[in-house]
């Protein structure tokens, strides 16, 4: 009985150590799943920001920290800083926070503070501020597959030194959508109740709402920064409808193919319509007295051409930054992206 005894509890104690090493060996699998989890879950983000793994676009993600084991993956930054060389572009952010559910970790949220800074070679500076700024993605094999994300509360500076000009913007909502769709690259976005002041100009631009919808031909890749390094040098699309409504009726509308130059210009053949002519060139005038008899003059050119109405279509051309009305009227000029 002795005997049979021993070898019973010799036979159980050698289950319980195979049980216990199992579950060691399954914790110790899921932890290294984890923080491999982890290290996706930090490419695919800063993807989403324009990271590409080349010398030409580099990502820094300051005081890394991983949380929310066991049942969640979190990232968090105490600063972004993406850097494209190629092209001359740089741009930084303040704190990042994202997490992916593990039974999900394809599918990423993520938080971004202000301030953020953006600057081009071609003396472009962009500041913005935001008291919210959150986005979600969705990652497959083939990298980012689509991503949405909505600022509130949004003040930007933008200052040229090309055109040496200084624009504030403001608005309080802003959602930005972009999706793979066959190579192509889809964008929809949408801003509201923003408002546009120019500096040295006494008055304000009309509060205004507006959205835009485009598609960028060959360039899925720019929404994880895995396309050609060129970004929209060299791209083309077609901008399938821009919407600007200021109220009271006074609504714009812009479609029509375009393209960009390996320099940046743009150039593209656009149908603009234009509904409350009489309301919009008040408008106008009260943004820019100064140029009070030049909009009067395009008014009264606009009602001609709209048999004496109030809504009218015409072709806004644009040719290497340069725009006409109908091809031959001059209206300015564009600088380069």
């Amino acid at each position: 009985m002795a005997a049979s005894s021993q070898g019973s509890y010799s036979g159980v104690s050698k289950k319980i150590w195979l049980l216990g090493l199992a579950i060691v060996l399954v914790i110790g699998g899921y932890t290294a799943g984890w923080f491999y989890a982890a290290s996706l879950l930090k490419d695919s983000v800063l993807k989403a920001l324009g990271k590409q793994d080349t010398a030409a676009i580099t990502g820094q993600c300051s005081d890394i920290a991983f949380r929310g084991f066991p049942f969640r993956i979190g990232l968090f930054c105490s600063s972004v800083q993406i850097d494209d060389h190629r092209n001359g572009v740089s741009a930084s952010f303040g704190n990042l926070r994202s997490a992916a559910q593990v039974y999900a970790p394809g599918h990423i949220v993520w938080e971004l503070d202000s301030p953020a800074e953006i600057r081009t070679a071609h003396g472009l500076t962009v500041s913005a501020e935001w008291s919210n700024l959150q986005s979600s993605l969705v990652t497959r094999l083939t990298g980012v597959e689509r991503t949405s994300t909505v600022i509130e509360n949004l003040k930007a500076t933008i200052v040229s030194a090309f055109t040496n000009q200084t624009f504030n913007v403001d608005a309080a909502r802003t959602e930005i959508h972009l999706r793979q769709n066959e190579g192509n690259l889809d964008a929809a976005v949408t801003v509201e109740n923003s408002n546009t002041v120019v500096k040295d100009f006494p008055q304000v631009f009309p509060a205004l709402t507006a959205s835009a919808d485009a598609t960028l031909t060959g360039k899925a890749g720019l929404i994880d920064g895995s396309d050609d390094g060129k970004g929209l040098y060299g791209s083309k699309g077609a901008l399938h409808k821009v919407v600007a409504d200021i109220g009271e009726g006074r609504i714009i509308t812009l479609s029509g193919p375009f393209s960009f130059d390996d320099s940046g210009y743009l150039s593209g053949q656009f149908r603009l319509e234009i509904q409350q002519l009489d309301p919009w060139r008040d408008s106008l005038k009260q943004v820019f007295p100064g140029l009070a008899p030049t909009i009067d003059m395009a008014g009264k050119l606009l009602k001609a051409l709209a048999a004496g109405g109030d809504k009218v279509s015409v072709d806004l051309r644009v040719d290497r930054g340069q725009i006409s009305l109908n091809g031959f009227i001059p209206l300015g000029s564009l600088p380069p992206i």
